[in-house]
């Protein structure tokens, strides 16, 4: 069944997705105020705030967008774009537990996994931030330079400062 609010958001995406940015933040902006308990129409308009720089005004919207119960893959976006926005806007801890709450809800997501590495990495926690993205690399590529090298990096992510002596 089609919401009463879909074309228009339809509408929205497609302008943001055809270059107009600005016009789309305008509909999305309508729709928030139309629809405030509509959770994809938040993120959507979280989304484009962050697309034109306006990461300060994404947040109260991805917020709203997790909250109102964005549920699928439109959540684990939900999550990875206020958890980046968070550690641009140089708030490292809350970006942090939101990038780790992200992971918990959806372990698999590998740009989840990422952000959440980078926010370690701003949190002082760069050991485990490296060891994370050595482990997703070892999972994920097909380099064969790096495939030739795969247990030895993986059994190396495991303790970066071990030695053998």
């Amino acid at each position: 069944m089609n919401q009463p609010w879909q074309a228009a958001l339809d509408a929205a995406i497609a302008r943001r997705h055809a270059g107009e940015a600005a016009a789309a933040l305008a509909d999305f902006l309508a729709l928030a105020a139309a629809w405030p308990d509509t959770a994809v129409v938040h993120y959507h308009t979280a989304w484009c705030h962050d697309l034109l720089g306006q990461e300060a005004e994404a947040v109260p919207f991805y917020e709203r967008a997790l909250a109102l119960g964005l549920d699928g893959k439109d959540r684990a976006g939900a999550y990875l774009g206020l958890g980046s926005t968070l550690r641009t806007l140089g708030q490292h801890e809350r970006a942090l537990a939101v990038l780790t709450a992200g992971v918990a809800a959806f372990p698999e997501d590998r740009g989840l996994l990422v952000f959440q590495a980078m926010a370690r990495y701003n949190t002082g926690q760069a050991k485990d931030a490296v060891s994370q993205l050595l482990t997703l690399l070892v999972a994920t590529t097909t380099d064969p330079d790096i495939r030739q090298y795969a247990r030895a990096i993986a059994l190396y992510a495991e303790d970066l400062d071990r030695t053998w002596s």
